[in-house]
């Protein structure tokens, strides 16, 4: 079973009176097909309507959305599923509200996306619910947002780069976060501090083991990560400079290596490919310093009081559905620069470089995905009948969705390096 365009709706926008959910509301407002047929739907009727009122200031002219009243319980969702096409659900913590969206989603044959960056959700939802979605024809797209869609089409663009322009497959992937303006919204701190409590360690460990996301036996060769970088967490690389330990790295490893092994592991990217993530720093000792900031951190979070503590302190402060002005974001910018090294038993290996930039905040790219996304899956029916359903991740949208991407601000370039003597 697959969605069907005999359904009410093209796209169901879940949470769409939270932070994301309205900058999301907003891009599809403003940028996707005045014909689209959707609807937003939450909990409050009054707070869904005055969404809708917000929405009109930005394009009079188009059909606003209609407005779905609905719960999270799996019967509720079950009908939302039935009458549209896709969902995007903006309703995090994920771990605490969305598994019964996933399960209805799957059930249903009703695509779905979101922008969560739990992984031990994530494992938890492929291990419950990818079978079914392949069955239903649902194609499921977790972690659509700043987690992890650049780095995911990072590495699928190097990779295809070098296979395409060279017939050489790819070593290792490295990403540096370059440059990033924001402060995080009050969902995020709200993830951050709750899945803790959720997940056990053993559970974050399994799910956070490399390659745990892949359905593929991880690559039999590993390159080991220089002992300096384990131990100080700098590293550093001559087209990316100096490298520290980046708190996202985590998510976003785990979906590149499921990307890896979605697209066929050995035969798509090579062998041997490994991804590697690292924040950009001015030196060394800065470098060292936020590597053992993170490193207390996590720790701190572990114990009870400690989060507990922080858990107040961003219920009270920055409560989630709260987040950054969208006038003081018009100037933020986030960019990622990545080096990848061809799988060559050689001295001086061919290399590629690609960079991702886009202007603008950081919340509003994410809507910004969620709704091109959509339209991918909306438009291009030989995409979604060759990927069929299931647990998938950007990376398996390909040239579709980073043509939109283009087309609506997002830099994505890549190139072939100068062979080196």
């Amino acid at each position: 079973m697959a969605p069907t365009r005999s359904r009410k709706y093209d796209l169901i926008l879940l949470g769409a009176t939270g932070y994301t959910g309205k900058l999301c509301a907003e891009h599809i407002t403003t940028s996707l097909p005045t014909h689209l047929k959707w609807a937003l739907a939450g909990r409050s009727l009054e707070r869904l309507s005055a969404t809708v009122e917000e929405l009109k200031s930005y394009n009079p002219e188009r059909v606003q959305p209609n407005v779905e009243v609905t719960t999270l319980s799996l019967d509720h969702l079950r009908s939302l599923a039935q009458k549209t096409r896709i969902i995007l659900n903006t309703v995090g913590p994920y771990h605490k509200y969305s598994s019964p969206v996933v399960q209805a989603c799957a059930e249903n044959g009703t695509h779905y996306l979101d922008v969560t960056g739990e992984t031990p959700w994530v494992y938890e939802m492929i291990q419950k619910h990818h079978d079914a979605a392949k069955k239903s024809g649902a194609i499921i797209i977790p972690e659509i947002g700043l987690e992890s869609a650049p780095s995911d089409l990072l590495a699928w663009t190097l990779a295809i780069l070098l296979k395409e322009e060279l017939s050489l497959n790819t070593k290792e992937v490295v990403t540096s976060v370059h440059k990033i303006d924001s402060q995080p919204s009050g969902g995020t701190l709200a993830t951050a501090t709750g899945i803790l409590e959720h997940y056990s360690l053993a559970e974050f460990a399994r799910s956070s083991a490399p390659w745990a996301l892949s359905p593929i036996t991880r690559p039999k060769f590993s390159r080991a990560v220089p002992l300096a970088t384990r131990l100080l967490g700098v590293r550093k690389l001559q087209h990316l400079g100096t490298l520290t330990t980046s708190i996202t790295a985590g998510p976003n490893v785990a979906i590149v290596q499921r990307s890896w092994g979605l697209l066929g592991g050995p035969k798509s990217y090579g062998p041997n490919f490994q991804y590697h993530e690292y924040l950009r720093v001015k030196n060394s000792l800065v470098g060292f310093i936020i590597h053992a900031a993170i490193c207390l951190g996590f720790v701190a979070m572990i114990i009870p009081p400690v989060r507990w503590l922080i858990q107040w302190a961003a219920h009270n402060f920055y409560a989630p559905g709260q987040g950054a002005p969208k006038d003081t974001t018009a100037t933020d910018t986030v960019e990622l620069r990545a080096i990848a090294e061809a799988d060559q038993d050689v001295p001086n290996p061919r290399m590629a470089t690609a960079k991702f930039r886009y202007d603008g905040g950081i919340y509003y790219l994410t809507g910004l995905f969620l709704a091109e996304a959509a339209m991918v899956l909306l438009n291009d029916d030989d995409l979604t009948a060759r990927l069929g359903g299931g647990l998938l991740t950007p990376a398996m949208l390909g040239q579709p969705f980073v043509d939109r991407l283009r087309n609506v601000g997002v830099i994505l370039e890549s190139r072939i390096m100068p062979e080196q003597q």
